[in-house]
C-alpha cells in the first residue's frame, strides 16, 4: 500500500517552521521595541497635554471665582442700594449721580478680566438696567428673569443661554418678595474664551474643544470644532485626567481629557494621531527594515533548504514511489559530491539487486499462483460435467425428448463459454451470462420447484474483471445442498450491491436446511488460510479471488434474510490490479 506524503509532514516545511519559530521572539522583540516607543511617546503627550489643559481650566477657576467675589461686592454697593431703594426720593441730581457711580463700578468690573464682554445690572423697582457696554437703558426683563441665580449660592456654576455663557447674583429685597430688587450679570467673552483655548492648538490641525456640563454646550476651536452629537458621546468614555486615541470624521486624534467640578466643565483637546507618531518615524523605519530583513533571512534559508536538502529527498521519495509502481529500469543522477550521492548511489544498486531477485524468486512466484489457478478451476468444471450428466440421464428416462433437445443446446452453449477463451478472467457481464445460463439448465431439472431471479446488472459493473466461474458455483450450491430437496417453493435470488471502491455480487436462498453449526462451519473454512485444507466449493472460488485480487477480496457466509444461506462475492471496482 503506498503511503501518501502530506506538504505539513515534510522535512522541508518542520525545517522552515524550526527556524521562523527561532526568528519569531526576535521579531515580536523589535514589535514590542516599536509598541513600547508609540506607548510611551504617547504616554508622555498625555500627560503634557492634560496637565496643560488642566492648568487652564484651574487658571479659569480662580479667574470666574475673582469675577464672582467682585460681583458680590457690587451687590452690597451703597449708591446701587440707594437707587433700587430710594429712587422715589431723590431728584434727578441724585439719581443721576448714582446711576455714573453704578456705571463707573460696573466699568472697572468689565475692565478686571480680559473674559469679561459686558457686565449688567438689572433693577426692577427703577425699571433700569445700566450695562458697561450700554450704559444707562430700559429694563430688559426676560434676562433679569432668565439669567439669575440666588444670593449666596456656593460655587462658581456658569449659566448658558442663547449660546453665551453668563456669571449671575441677585439682591433679595427686605421683604423677602419672590422678585430680587436687583440681577448683577456678568457675559463672558466667547471670543476670548476661544483665543484662550487656541494656544494649545500648537500642532497642525489639533484642536481644544471647552464642553459645559451636560447642556451641550461648546465653544471649540481647531479641526475637531463642530463635531457631531454622536461624536460627542464617545468623548464620555475618556477618562479624567486620561487619554485614549478617537476615530472622528475621517481623521483618527489622541484625545486627552480635563474637568473642572466647580465650573462643572470639561476640555478636551485633540491631537491628530499621526503627530505622536511623527517622532517615530525614522524607527518605523529602521522596524521596517528589520521585519524585511527578518523575511529576507527566512526566504534565503527556505531557499537554500528547499535546494540542497528538500529538492533532493524528494527525488529520492518519488524514485521510491516509481519503484512501488513496478518501475525497476530507473536510476537517480545526482552531480554534487555530497551526502545525496552516496545515498542515490545505494539507491541505484537496490534497483539492479530488486530486479535479479524478480527474475528469480517473484516471478517464480507468479507461476506457482497460476498453476494453482488452474488446478483450482479445474476442480470446479469436472463437477459440473458430473451434474450435468445427471441432468440429461433423467430426462432420457422420463423419454422428454423436446426438452433433452433443448438441454443439449443449452448445454453445448455452456460448454462453448468454458472452452473458447483460455484466459483466467472475464468481464462481469459474461460471468454472470454464463451463470443465468447455468440457472437456466437447473431450472428445466427442477421444473417448478425451484425459481432463479436475477437482478439488473448495472452498466457501470459490467466491465468489471473477474476470474472465471465464481458465480455459478455459488448457484450450484445451492441447488445441490439447500434446495434439492424441497418439494416447491424453493427461491434463488442473486443481486448486486456496489461500495466505496468494491462491487458485491449477493447469492441467497431460501432453504431450510441450514443450521448454526453449518454456517459457523462455513464461516471457519473460509476465514482459514492453510493452504493444505480442502479446496473444493465455496472454499476454492474463496481462494481464487483472494490470490487474485488480494486482502478483502473473498467471499463471506452468514444466513440471509430469505432464512437460507447468504453468499456475498466481493471483487473490487475499475481496473482492479489482476495479480495473476
Amino acid at each position: 500500500m503506498r503511503r501518501e506524503f502530506s506538504l505539513r509532514n515534510t522535512i522541508f516545511i518542520r525545517l522552515v517552521t524550526t527556524f521562523v519559530l527561532i526568528m519569531l521572539p526576535i521579531i515580536l522583540l523589535g514589535v514590542y521595541i516599536y509598541n513600547w516607543g508609540i506607548r510611551t511617546a504617547s504616554e508622555d503627550i498625555s500627560k503634557t497635554a492634560v496637565s496643560q489643559i488642566s492648568v487652564y481650566l484651574s487658571d479659569l477657576e480662580n479667574e470666574i471665582e475673582r469675577m464672582k467675589l467682585l460681583q458680590y461686592g457690587l451687590l452690597e454697593d451703597s449708591d446701587l442700594n440707594k437707587l433700587s431703594i430710594a429712587w422715589e426720593t431723590m431728584d434727578d441730581i441724585g439719581r443721576t449721580e448714582k446711576i455714573q457711580s453704578v456705571l463707573n463700578r460696573i466699568f472697572s468690573l468689565q475692565n478686571s478680566s480680559k473674559y469679561i464682554y459686558n457686565v449688567s445690572v438689572h433693577i426692577r423697582p427703577i425699571s433700569k438696567t445700566l450695562s458697561s457696554l450700554n450704559g444707562a437703558g430700559r429694563f430688559e426683563e426676560e434676562r433679569y428673569r432668565t439669567i439669575r441665580t440666588e444670593f449666596g449660592e456656593s460655587g462658581t456654576k456658569l449659566i448658558e443661554w442663547k449660546g453665551d455663557l453668563y456669571l449671575s447674583a441677585a439682591k433679595l429685597s427686605a421683604a423677602n418678595e419672590k422678585n430680587p430688587l436687583f440681577t448683577i450679570e456678568i457675559e463672558l467673552d466667547n471670543r476670548k474664551l476661544k483665543q484662550a483655548l487656541q494656544q494649545f492648538n500648537t500642532y497642525p490641525d489639533s484642536s481644544t474643544v471647552l464642553f459645559l456640563g451636560r447642556s451641550g454646550f461648546a465653544i471649540g476651536s481647531g479641526s475637531a470644532n463642530g463635531m457631531a452629537e454622536s461624536e460627542k458621546e464617545r468623548l464620555a468614555g475618556i477618562p479624567v485626567g486620561g487619554s485614549d486615541t478617537l476615530q472622528l470624521a475621517d481623521r483618527r486624534y489622541f484625545v486627552s481629557h480635563a474637568y473642572s467640578d466647580r465650573l462643572d466643565m470639561s476640555i478636551y483637546r485633540f491631537i491628530p494621531e499621526q503627530i505622536v507618531r511623527k517622532p517615530l518615524d525614522k524607527f518605523y523605519k529602521w522596524a521596517w527594515l528589520f521585519a524585511s530583513g527578518a523575511l529576507a533571512i527566512i526566504a534565503v534559508y527556505a531557499l537554500s533548504t528547499y535546494k540542497f536538502i528538500h529538492k533532493p529527498l524528494l527525488k529520492l521519495v518519488k524514485g521510491f514511489r516509481r519503484l512501488e509502481n513496478g518501475d525497476l529500469d530507473q536510476t537517480i543522477a545526482h552531480d554534487a559530491n555530497d551526502e545525496f550521492r552516496y545515498i542515490y548511489t545505494r539507491f541505484n544498486q537496490m534497483v539492479v539487486n530488486l530486479r535479479m531477485l524478480i527474475d528469480q524468486a517473484y516471478k517464480q512466484k507468479i507461476m506457482a499462483q497460476r498453476a494453482e489457478l488452474k488446478q483450482l478451476q479445474s476442480q470446479i468444471n469436472p463437477h459440473f460435467l458430473y451434474n450435468s450428466f445427471f441432468i440429461l440421464n433423467t430426462m432420457a428416462k422420463t423419454g422428454d425428448t423436446e426438452r433433452i433437445e433443448q438441454f443439449t443446446t443449452m448445454l453445448g452453449e455452456y460448454f462453448q463459454f468454458v472452452t473458447r477463451n483460455a484466459s483466467d478472467e472475464v468481464t462481469l457481464d459474461q460471468e454472470i451470462r454464463h451463470a443465468r445460463m447455468y440457472a437456466e439448465i437447473q431450472e428445466m431439472r427442477f421444473s417448478r420447484r425451484i425459481r432463479v431471479r436475477f437482478d439488473e446488472l448495472p452498466a457501470e459493473l459490467e466491465p468489471v474483471k473477474v476470474p472465471r466461474l465464481i458465480v455459478q458455483p455459488i448457484i450450484e450450491n445451492a441447488f445441490e445442498h439447500s434446495l434439492e430437496k424441497m418439494a416447491r417453493g424453493g427461491l434463488i435470488v442473486i443481486r448486486f450491491e456496489r461500495e466505496a471502491g468494491w462491487a458485491s455480487i449477493v447469492v441467497e436462498d431460501n432453504g431450510n436446511r441450514l443450521s448454526e453449526s453449518d454456517l459457523r462451519r462455513i464461516s471457519q473454512m473460509l476465514s482459514q488460510e492453510d493452504e493444505s485444507s480442502e479446496t473444493t466449493g465455496i472454499v476454492n472460488i474463496h481462494r481464487r479471488i483472494a490470490i487474485t485480487f488480494g486482502e478483502g477480496s473473498g467471499l463471506q457466509a452468514s444466513r440471509g434474510d430469505l432464512g437460507g444461506l447468504k453468499v456475498k462475492i466481493r471483487v473490487p471496482l475499475g481496473e482492479g490490479e489482476i495479480l495473476v
